[in-house]
C-alpha cells in the first residue's frame, strides 16, 4: 500500500526526489533490476582471484562461445557483472580507458581500487543528478595489483566493498550464505575454481550445464587466463 502510495506522488519518477520516508524508489529499482540478473560469483585465494558467472543462454541456437560475461579491464584486473548488461559494457569501457590512460601517463598498471573509486564515484552521481537513471548494475571487481589480491563489488548506488568471496544476482544471497560455510584462506587457484563452479551449480541446479558458464581467473603472475570447456565440465 505504501509502495503505490508512492508511485501516486511520483516519488518514483524523479531521480532526485525522496519519499517522505527518505527513500530514493528509483534505486532501490535499481538493486532489485541486479537481483533478477543472473548469477556471478568472486573468490579470492592465497595465489589469485577467480571469477565464475552465469552466461544465461536462453535460446539454443546462440553459439553460447559468442557470450562473454566477464570481461577484460587490463591485463591484470577482470570484472563481471548481474543486471542490466550493455550498462555494465559501459562501465567497463571507461575502466579500459582509464587503465590505458594511467599505463601511458605513469608507465605502471593501475591499482584496482582506483578502478573500483572511479566506478563508483560514476554510479553514485546518476543518483543525485537529474535526466539520468541509476546503473541498473552491480559490478564484481577482482584483480592482482602491488598490493596483492583484491576483489570488490560495486553496487547501484556506488557503494562498494571488498571481499574474501562473494556473489551477486539471481541466486546471490544462497550463493554468498555457501561461500562463508566453504571459503578458506588456504585456497589454491584450483580449489577457488572447483569451489566457485561447485557453489554455482548448487544454486542453479540441474540446469546448468558447460554451455551456461564463464570463467576466469588470475595469478599472481598478474595474467588473465579463461577455463576453457573441457575444463569447465571437469567440475560440472
Amino acid at each position: 500500500m505504501q509502495q503505490s502510495q508512492h508511485q501516486m506522488m511520483g516519488y518514483d519518477r524523479a531521480i532526485t526526489m525522496f519519499s517522505p520516508d527518505g527513500r530514493l524508489l528509483q534505486v532501490e529499482y535499481a538493486k532489485k533490476t541486479v537481483k533478477q540478473g543472473s548469477t556471478a560469483i568472486g573468490v579470492t585465494c592465497k595465489d589469485g582471484v577467480v571469477l565464475v558467472t552465469d552466461k544465461r543462454i536462453g535460446d539454443s541456437l546462440i553459439i553460447a562461445e559468442s557470450v562473454d560475461k566477464i570481461f577484460e579491464v587490463d591485463e591484470h584486473i577482470i570484472a563481471t557483472a548481474s543486471g542490466i548488461i550493455p550498462d555494465a559494457r559501459v562501465l567497463v569501457e571507461r575502466s579500459q580507458a582509464q587503465a590505458q590512460q594511467h599505463q601511458i601517463t605513469f608507465d605502471s598498471p593501475i591499482d584496482v581500487i582506483s578502478i573500483v573509486k572511479d566506478l563508483a564515484s560514476l554510479m553514485q552521481l546518476t543518483t543525485q543528478s537529474g535526466g539520468y537513471r541509476p546503473f541498473g548494475v552491480s559490478m564484481l571487481i577482482g584483480g592482482v595489483d602491488k598490493d596483492g589480491v583484491k576483489l570488490y563489488n560495486v553496487d547501484p548506488v556506488g557503494v562498494y566493498n571488498q571481499y574474501r568471496a562473494t556473489a551477486i544476482g539471481e541466486k546471490g544471497e544462497e550463493a554468498a550464505n555457501l561461500l562463508r560455510e566453504q571459503w578458506k584462506e588456504s585456497l589454491s587457484v584450483q580449489e577457488a575454481i572447483k569451489l566457485a563452479i561447485s557453489v554455482l551449480k548448487e544454486v542453479i541446479g540441474q540446469d546448468l550445464d558447460v554451455d551456461r558458464v564463464d570463467c576466469a581467473y588470475i595469478n599472481h603472475d598478474m595474467t588473465i587466463k579463461r577455463l576453457e570447456k573441457d575444463a569447465i565440465k571437469e567440475h560440472l
